[in-house]
Formats: structure tokens, sequence, C-alpha cells
């Protein structure tokens, strides 16, 4: 016996039917990225870009490495430098050996404009800015310089005078090389002697430019017309399906006796869908071979001014994506940060409606956000330095398009197939579930990054 007057809540539940949901999953996000492409159905698996023929591009970076704690530049990747294209190891070895450290701290001036440009710069780590006194004596900046990229080539060559100067914007660590070990290594080589001389006459093409196409404009009278044709690429490059893929269990037990009201095949198969287009999304954008953010060619690259993003590198970005850009993508410490320089400035961003959600816009363009943005030299998640792209997208625009096989046995979503692989001796049933994709970048100019994004800088609004 006891003292309670009524059936208590405990022993009432077990007479009540529960309202379920269907199974959460915290680490599904928007996927605004897969969202926002083009998706282009490829058949037979391979999706070819063919492209006019253009002249050499390579990263515009030289790669250095740490030994016993100092600092050196890696040989074969001095093959940046036009004229060393065609050099042997040996003579990229001697090269790369002629190299000093040399630290240096913010605020410094690294090289004076005017000054004779003796010595090559390769930035192994820190940001420096190319200023130069315009016409009307004005000061003006050309360029911020991050890791890997090196100063001025073309006055260092010549043996002529320093066009711009160069500040250092942050603590850093430098490689220099002398003009003399140059010169001493282009008098014992006669093909580094003529390939120094053939550019220093402006006889070599600018890497990454076109093969031009001969016209004639604006002409009176009869003259002969030039001839031409466009040249395209020999071998141009060739896109693969890639996949992300895994092998989904179910026992039949429990899809037999436990299957209402929720179907726990499919419960298993959604969740496990999400998790493939997650990691379909980081893919895109990491891959070392097909992902967005190595995909970008050398004159895309744009380095943050200051490590905060400020409305000023989105806007330069946008100088470099002019033809109809198509969206930002940025992890969302970095658009909170971006947001922030808005509001130090009274410049807040206007927020749209994309994709059923209010998104940050800039000059009209979304900001999308994406946790699979990674930070680089960080200890921890949002920590370190981060990157943002802007593109261009569409086959029509020469843009930057989603790829994906253009059908599938067992497809259940576009490019994702489930494959009934059987039942075992356990009861267990096997599902194959794949996921095909890829990403082609049409035009070097569809796609831009702003490099080195700092997110910690915060400011007080009192």
């Amino acid at each position: 016996m006891n003292d309670r007057l009524t059936l208590g809540p405990d022993a009432a539940r077990q007479l009540a039917t529960t309202t379920k949901t269907t199974p959460q999953m915290r680490g599904i996000t928007p996927r605004y990225l897969l969202r926002a492409l083009p998706w282009v159905d490829v058949e037979s698996g391979t999706y070819r870009v063919n492209r006019r023929r253009t002249f050499v591009l390579g990263d515009d970076r030289i790669t250095t490495y740490e030994e016993s704690g100092s600092q050196h530049v890696v040989p074969g990747d001095l093959r940046e430098v036009p004229y060393l294209r065609d050099a042997d190891d040996a003579l990229l070895a001697e090269l790369a050996g002629a190299f000093t450290e040399v630290t240096f701290e913010a605020g410094q001036v690294l090289a004076q404009e005017g000054d004779p440009a003796d010595r090559l710069w390769v930035v192994v780590q820190g940001r420096a800015e190319k200023r130069v006194t315009g016409r009307y004596g004005e000061d003006a900046l050309l360029e911020v310089i991050g890791d890997g990229q090196f100063f001025d080539l073309g006055a260092w060559t010549r043996t002529a005078a320093m066009p711009y100067r160069v500040k250092a914007l942050t603590p850093g660590v430098a490689l220099c090389a002398d003009r003399s070990a140059l010169a001493a290594l282009a008098d014992r080589d006669e093909g580094l002697g003529g390939a120094i001389t053939a550019y220093c006459d402006g006889d070599t093409m600018t890497p990454g430019t076109e093969v031009p196409v001969d016209l004639t404009a604006g002409h009176v009278g009869e003259p002969d017309l030039p001839g031409t044709f466009v040249d395209f690429e020999d071998a141009p490059r060739e896109y693969h399906m890639t996949l992300a893929q895994t092998v989904l269990r179910v026992h039949t037990r429990v899809a037999d006796l436990y299957n209402g009201p929720i179907d726990q095949t499919r419960a298993q198969s959604n969740l496990t869908v999400a998790a493939l287009r997650e990691r379909q999304e980081s893919s895109l954008l990491n891959h070392p071979e097909h992902g967005l953010f190595h995909n970008v060619s050398a004159g895309q690259r744009v380095q943050s001014r200051t490590g905060a993003p400020t409305p000023d590198d989105l806007d330069e970005l946008l100088t470099r994506v002019w033809k109809q850009p198509g969206f930002f993508l940025a992890h969302p410490r970095a658009i909170a940060a971006f947001g922030r320089e808005c509001t130090r400035r009274g410049v807040p961003p206007v927020t749209d409606n994309r994709f059923g959600s209010p998104l940050l816009t800039w000059r009209g363009v979304p900001l999308l956000p994406s946790d699979k943005v990674r930070f680089s030299g960080g200890m921890g998640a949002g920590l370190g330095t981060t990157e943002i792209l802007l593109m261009r997208t569409g086959e029509a625009e020469q843009g930057v398009v989603g790829l994906r096989p253009s059908g599938v046995a067992d497809e259940v979503e576009p490019g994702l197939s489930m494959r009934n692989m059987g039942v075992d001796q356990k009861g267990i049933t096997s599902y194959l579930m794949t996921a095909y994709f890829n990403t082609a970048v049409l035009v070097e100019d569809a796609i831009a990054v702003l490099q080195n994004v700092e997110v910690s800088n915060y400011h007080d609004y009192s």
C-alpha cells in the first residue's frame, strides 16, 4: 500500500505511445557548396577540359624546408624561375645552396625602391607589402606577399634597380641569394646563360598567358590582313570520378522486428548518405589533387594585408574573379571576422536570403559558410589561419562545375548508389554505399583565394 491518490506518471507511461523523431546527426551541415555548384552529368566517368594553348605556369612559389634548425630552398622548385625550367638538377642544387637565411621584424624595410637589386628574396614565413611612389609622389600599395613568394626576379636577373620597396608587415624569415651566385653559374653553363639573355631581352612569354591570336583593327585602305588560328592544348586535363564509399550493415533481426514506426534500414541509410555527402564536400575543397584550394593558379592568390579579412581584401578578390562572380566560400569564423571588420568601418554587409537562409553578402555576392574550410598553423579547431574562396560557376560562364556520373546502378540520389551485397551467415545484410563526384575549374580566372586569413581579431566598440 502507498498513500498515492492517483496513478503515477511512471506507471502511466507504460500505457502511453511516445512521439519519436527520426535519428538526428550533429555533423549534418547545409552543404552550401554542393547546392551552389551546377552539376554536369559525365558519361563514361571522364570529363575533359579543352583549353586554348597557354604557356607553362607553375604555382609562383618556391618551397622551402627546415633541416638542423635552418631553412633551405627545395632545389627542384627553383624551376618556378622561367629561365631555370630546363636547368639540370646539379645546377639547381648549387644555386639552392647559395641562399642564406635572414630574419626580419614587423615594419622593417627589406628592399628600398631605387636601390640595386643584388639579392633575390624568398619569403619563408611572414607577410610583406610592395609599395611604390606614384606619378604624383603618392605612396601606392602594389601587392601583399606571403610564404613561398619571391621578389624581385626581373631586377635581380638584370642587375637593375628595385622598382618598388618592400616592407615587412609581420615578423618572419626569408632566404636570400646574391646575384653573384647566378652570374657564376651562367658563366659556366652556356645554356643557362642563353636562357638568362633571352629573359632579359623579353623573348620569353609570360607564364600563364594564352598563345596570341594575330588580329588587326582600325585600319584603312587595303593592307595585308594577318593570318591566324587558335591553338589548343595537346594534352588537355581530364577529370576522373573520385568517390566516397562505405559498407552499411543492418542485422536482419533488427530490420524484421524493430521496423516501425521508423524504418531501420532507411534511417541507417539516410544518415550514411549524409555522412558521404559531408565527406564529398570536404574532398571537393581539400583533396590534394582535385580540391578547389589546390587548383587556384598563381595569379589568383591574394594575401590578406592585415591578417583579418577586410572589405579591401574581398574587393581585391573581386578584381580577380570580376566576370560574373558567383559566391564566396569561407569558414563561419572567417565570415564572422569579416563582419567585425565591416562593423568597425561602419559598413555592415547586407544580409540576403539565399538557399532558404539569411546570408551575409558583399557587393551583392553571398558569403557561403562551410566548416570544411580548413585552418593551418593552429593548435586546434578554429585556430591559425584560413582561406576564403571566390568563384564563378557554370559551363556557359567558363567557371567551376561539379561532376557526377550520368547514372549508376541502384542510384538513390544523383551520383550516389546503395547496392545490396546480400546476407551473410550471421544474418547481417550489407549495403555498398558509394558517392561518385569531382569538380573542374574550366578557366583559371574562375576561382581566386584569399590566403593567411586570421579570425582572432576583435574590437572594443565601447
